[in-house]
């Protein structure tokens, strides 16, 4: 059963490689716990990044994915992000739910599909900092004003996208809106970013406890 997952996983993700399949120990594989998926995010210099998926079956760590072009913030990575620094958290991270423009692609997480009313409130001054929250923006409990970190989140780079549970506590000021998201092709404010058909690709195998670990 679990070679026969491996083999499902390849095929929905054609990217991978026919070396692939080695069984590796990754960089990340003492700070994931018991985690099965993961997706590894590793800086190769400035906004640009290498993005590996993983999955852990009896016979230890194998990629089924390797070598995805990504880009990072736009100045690089930190241990510690602050809101407006436009860079990207490192660490090891929950994915806790998917979103987008678009329809529910599929896959184990729960998908919300945003439209002109959804916004990630990056209000620090708000009880709901750093939560995705649902309002007209005239009558929204937030600063809606894009001077304030809110984001409204109807945007082509959201047509899907993952939250990373960056800042979990909530606590004002240490950064929040950390996505996995599709690419414009260039830089992001400090989310992860990839060819769009590859992100569908995986959020299809994404499950429940998957994690994504980044690091320079």
């Amino acid at each position: 059963m679990r070679r026969l997952l491996i083999l499902l996983c390849v095929a929905l993700l054609p990217f991978s490689t026919a070396n692939s399949l080695a069984q590796t120990t990754p960089w990340f594989a003492q700070s994931v716990g018991n985690a099965t998926q993961v997706i590894s995010v590793v800086g190769v210099g400035g906004s640009d990044a290498k993005m590996d998926v993983y999955q852990r079956t009896a016979a230890g760590w194998q990629p089924v994915a390797a070598g995805i072009p990504a880009f990072i913030g736009a100045a690089g990575m930190a241990p510690q992000t602050h809101d407006g620094q436009m860079k990207t958290p490192m660490g090891v991270f929950t994915l806790d739910f998917a979103f987008g423009t678009a329809p529910n692609p599929g896959g184990g997480l729960q998908y919300v599909q945003v439209g002109p009313n959804h916004w990630w409130d990056g209000d620090m001054q708000s009880p709901t900092y750093n939560t995705m929250q649902v309002c007209e923006e005239s009558q929204c409990p937030f600063n809606t004003d894009p001077s304030s970190g809110t984001e409204n989140l109807e945007i082509p780079q959201y047509v899907h996208a993952v939250v990373m549970g960056v800042n979990s506590e909530r606590v004002p000021g240490n950064g929040g809106a950390f996505f996995l998201h599709a690419t414009d092709g260039g830089p992001t404010a400090g989310c992860v970013a990839i060819d769009d058909a590859k992100l569908v690709e995986i959020m299809r195998w994404l499950r429940p406890g998957a994690l994504i670990a980044i690091s320079k």
